[in-house]
């Protein structure tokens, strides 16, 4: 992955980019809404013979002036085309009402990040999350995730399992390749990874240690699938230094989850995490790096991510480059025995393993 060593842009592009970043706002909420009041499905679904602005207004119920300004403004956005005062969808249109991945960042950015990230600045000066008053008191938004309003919670999880589902189904075979019997799942939130262990290999008992908040909601979905005999709890804040964890597993599994702490907590993560194995037994991290994606849009939409950490989760995470978070790895005890990259969307799976 090389993608900036060089500017390549012309002055003239440069230009036109600064134009598009100065009205990035203006052009997120234009696209949004012309998607959630079916503007853009109503142009869709006339084909190539396209609607005029009246043949919106009636199919939406939006007033003249309100399809105008919104038509014009998605014409520069690229999100449309007119000929003879008939409107049709172009391809980031068709993206915009149909892409599952633009669709979950979208809903993102509007539900959990929008209004938080205007406090973006002071997060920076003050390294705490000031953006995540507009929901709460909370020190990061996990405390408070099971009481963000329920369209919030719902695009905060919506946009945290499509990432997973799409890599679980490939990482389950590299985990449970060695015979692996008991699983450590640290932070496993809805306890997603631990269904999908007990389905996936019928020896292997998982125990979930999270906030008590998110092990409800896993505890929950456990008993209604019939898995508690498969799956065990362990409420702790892993923030606390001073608690240790459980032992007797054969491997300590984290996945999409230590980007959410500082270099410092990871490292104090991952020391207990050393404390806590035998000689035998080894971390699995699954995590995405911008630095290790085959795709330039792959990288941005990760490093855009880590601005949420900065602004709302926590004020000291990130998605992180890959050499930044293995340095971290070495600080705690451990080596990379084995890395495997380009997993589901975005994902590399690092086996860790103590340094004798």
């Amino acid at each position: 992955m090389n993608f900036y060593s060089k500017d390549t842009k012309t002055a003239l592009e440069a230009k036109d980019l600064a134009q598009w970043i100065a009205f990035g706002p203006v052009v997120f909420q234009v696209a949004r809404t012309m998607r959630d009041t079916g503007m853009l499905a109503a142009v869709e679904a006339s084909g190539t013979t396209g609607l005029t602005q009246a043949e919106i207004m009636d199919q939406t119920g939006l007033s003249r002036y309100g399809v105008r300004v919104l038509l014009e403004s998605g014409l520069g956005i690229g999100l449309v085309v007119v000929n003879a005062d008939k409107y049709t969808l172009t391809k980031t249109g068709y993206f915009i009402l149909h892409d599952a991945l633009t669709r979950v960042n979208m809903d993102f950015v509007q539900d959990v990040c929008y209004h938080g990230l205007s406090d973006l600045e002071a997060s920076i000066r003050n390294g705490k999350a000031e953006g995540l008053k507009v929901f709460g008191q909370w020190p990061t938004i996990y405390e408070g995730l099971s009481q963000l309003p329920p369209h919030v919670q719902k695009s905060w999880f919506a946009f945290d399992h499509f990432f997973s589902d799409n890599a679980f189904p490939a990482v389950l075979r590299h985990v449970y390749k060695d015979g692996v019997k008991r699983l450590l799942d640290i932070g496993g939130n809805t306890g997603k990874w631990a269904i999908a262990s007990s389905r996936h290999s019928p020896d292997v008992h998982v125990t979930i240690m999270d906030l008590p908040g998110q092990l409800n909601v896993a505890e929950q979905r456990i008993s209604e699938l019939g898995l508690t005999d498969r799956v065990s709890f362990f409420p702790s804040n892993l923030l606390d230094p001073s608690q240790p964890f459980p032992t007797g597993f054969d491997v300590i599994w984290m996945s999409q989850f230590l980007d959410c702490f500082s270099e410092e907590e990871i490292v104090s993560i991952l020391k207990r995490c050393y404390n806590a194995l035998s000689e035998e037994g080894y971390v699995l991290i699954l995590e995405a790096f911008w630095d290790l994606q085959r795709f330039e849009t792959a990288a941005f939409c990760l490093q855009q991510t880590s601005i949420y950490f900065t602004a709302l989760a926590n004020g000291n995470s990130q998605m992180y480059h890959s050499q930044v978070f293995i340095d971290c790895v070495r600080a705690a005890g451990f080596e990379v025995v084995e890395q495997t990259d380009h997993i589901g969307l975005s994902h590399t799976l690092l086996k860790c393993k103590k340094v004798v």
